[in-house]
């Protein structure tokens, strides 16, 4: 893979691990309301999945959904704005941290209930295969959703129309917060896709290159008219469910094994350039890792000034983005009301 390329994957990488580092500050400082489900340790996933989708393709994803949505093209203000339920937020500030939407980027929505993603992703699906399109929809999940009833459902029915849907499993082993052999007889998602004949392959959601790679090949078999296709990335939450769990359920040193495979870790290693110090990258703050600065000198990476440069100008970025936040007005009862009864003909609202 070219060094540009690496480029990119690394520079989004930051961008969502720094960006919800800091939205977590902020919710702590009561600007983010409801639920906060962070992202930090799965962000090689969505970089690889979203750079090998075309812009016509459909994006459904889920209620941790702030990074499929920064890398799909969608401005880190509106996503700020929308967080913290101001009017200029992607949705208005109406849906908030689980309901992101961006037409323009052909991003259908987060969902907050557990597998709504299926039934929107196959009926996206369907109207590209009705109007002969060459678009794909690509449907992520977590392994906490593989035991809904729609998941069958949706399977069952996207294999019998072929729909080109590539569903994406993002398995990061504790759904909520019970670990996956807990909760399901077959452990493996991925195997669950033959029931349906429809070709899947475990992966590790890791390493950004390998997914990206297997993104870009079941994509095309997905755009050829051949149906659907799934992939489960085998990957891993650093934070709890969410903003109120602190996770002490999983062992520490599971928790420390993972951690020294973070993607952004990776992503350097596969960029061969200089050799700063370990205390300038410490001081970079690359990333939570304790032991980055000596796997990134062991293995090569990008040189010192530009890590630095990569990193103020992401630094500035999401300051803006939140001062944007801060500064939009708030949505009225009057636009929240017609919302609430928009596209209405005869239905009574009790």
């Amino acid at each position: 893979m070219d060094r540009e390329l690496h480029i990119r994957f690394l520079r989004d990488m930051l961008r969502a691990r720094r960006m919800e580092e800091r939205f977590a500050q902020e919710y702590t400082r009561g600007n983010i309301g409801g639920f906060l489900h962070l992202y930090p340790g799965e962000e090689a996933v969505a970089v690889g999945v979203l750079h090998a989708a075309e812009p016509g393709d459909y994006i459904v994803s889920t209620y941790r959904e702030h990074v499929h949505a920064l890398v799909r093209g969608m401005s880190m203000r509106a996503i700020a704005a929308e967080l913290f339920g101001k009017r200029d937020g992607c949705s208005r500030g109406m849906g908030g941290s689980m309901h992101l939407f961006d037409a323009a980027h052909r991003f259908l929505g987060g969902y907050a209930i557990v597998g709504e993603t299926y039934p929107v992703a196959i009926g996206a699906a369907y109207a590209v295969m009705m109007r002969g399109l060459p678009e794909a929809v690509i449907c992520f999940f977590g392994d906490g959703a593989v035991n809904q009833g729609n998941f069958h459902e949706s399977l069952n029915m996207a294999a019998l129309w072929k729909l080109p849907v590539l569903f994406v499993c993002e398995n990061n082993h504790y759904q909520i917060g019970t670990e996956i052999h807990r909760h399901s007889a077959v452990t493996e998602v991925y195997k669950r896709a033959c029931a349906y004949n429809i070709p899947a392959e475990r992966v590790t959601g890791m390493d950004a290159e390998q997914v990206h790679t297997h993104t870009l090949d079941a994509l095309k078999r997905v755009r050829a008219g051949l149906g659907p296709a799934l992939l489960e990335f085998e990957t891993y939450r650093y934070r709890g469910h969410s903003m109120s769990d602190p996770g002490s359920y999983r062992p520490q040193p599971e928790l420390k094994a993972w951690e020294a495979d973070d993607p952004i870790a990776a992503e350097l290693r596969d960029l061969p350039m200089h050799y700063p110090d370990a205390d300038t990258l410490k001081a970079a703050g690359i990333d939570t890792t304790e032991d980055i600065g000596h796997r990134a000198i062991e293995n090569g990476h990008l040189d010192t000034h530009g890590l630095e440069k990569l990193e103020a100008e992401i630094r500035a970025e999401i300051e803006d983005a939140i001062a944007f936040a801060l500064a939009s007005p708030e949505p009225t009862l009057d636009e929240a009301k017609g919302y609430l009864t928009a596209g209405l003909i005869h239905e009574t609202l009790i």
